[in-house]
């Protein structure tokens, strides 16, 4: 475990950039998404979960680095919340989310329970979300219009995928998708979720985040929701196009 974190500590600088443009080739159709907003929880003086000296903020970061490499490596575009160890607060974090159009939003977290036998894996989406935005929302998310009375169906479907990915790469309990308030996914007007890879109260989820192997099945499930669904949201694009054009003529 000490080497891991040793190992996280130093990649806090690694990537200087906050975001690129895919370099794919740009595709006939309007993709469902043009950028995946990353959001490593906590940072700075906000430590998150910490459990014999193992920091939530560092497995964050590890962790939503760890996505970020794998979506680039697919051509898509990556904005990430915080670069490095520092503190970006709740509205600051869906701000960046309600200023980046055609985006969807990915906040990346660890539980914690007073029950050491707490285990599993999952994902939330907001059971209400705003549903549009102004400049001033932007930087006052609570400021915009009243949220939807349902949750978003692109943020239940995000969210399915996602989980779905994260039980068969990493074959944790499924604890399935959940319905919650959180700040950071209720004040975006894009699909968003909050996924949470496990619990650092439980003795064998923290033995095995300390393996890069095992962060890299926990990176590459996230990437694997994210990718099929956009995979599904453009091919119901398709079809629905394809259904006007034949009904216009």
């Amino acid at each position: 475990m000490t080497a891991s974190l040793i190992w996280i500590a130093s990649q806090q600088h690694e990537r200087p950039t906050v975001s690129r443009q895919s370099k794919a080739t740009q595709p006939t159709t309007p993709k469902p998404f043009a950028v995946v907003i990353l959001d490593p929880g906590h940072g700075g003086q906000d430590s998150g979960a910490m459990v014999g000296g193992v920091m939530e903020k560092d497995l964050t970061l590890d962790l939503a680095r760890r996505v970020d490499r794998l979506l680039d490596s697919q051509g898509v575009a990556t904005l990430m919340t915080r670069l490095g160890d520092t503190y970006v607060s709740l509205a600051d974090r869906a701000a960046i989310g309600n200023r980046v159009r055609d985006s969807i939003f990915v906040s990346i977290h660890f539980n914690e329970d007073n029950k050491p036998v707490a285990t599993g894996v999952e994902t939330y989406y907001a059971a209400h979300q705003i549903t549009s935005g102004s400049v001033l929302a932007s930087w006052l998310p609570f400021l915009s219009r009243p949220p939807s009375n349902s949750p978003k169906p692109e943020s239940q479907s995000l969210a399915g995928f996602v989980q779905e990915a994260l039980v068969a790469r990493t074959r944790s309990i499924d604890r399935g998708t959940q319905a919650k308030q959180f700040f950071v996914i209720a004040n975006v007007i894009s699909p968003a979720v909050l996924v949470e890879g496990g619990f650092l109260t439980n003795k064998d989820e923290v033995s095995k985040l300390a393996s890069e192997d095992y962060r890299d099945q926990l990176a590459a499930a996230v990437a694997d929701g994210i990718l099929r669904y956009r995979d599904a949201v453009g091919q119901r694009k398709s079809t629905l196009a394809a259904t006007d054009q034949k009904s216009a003529e």
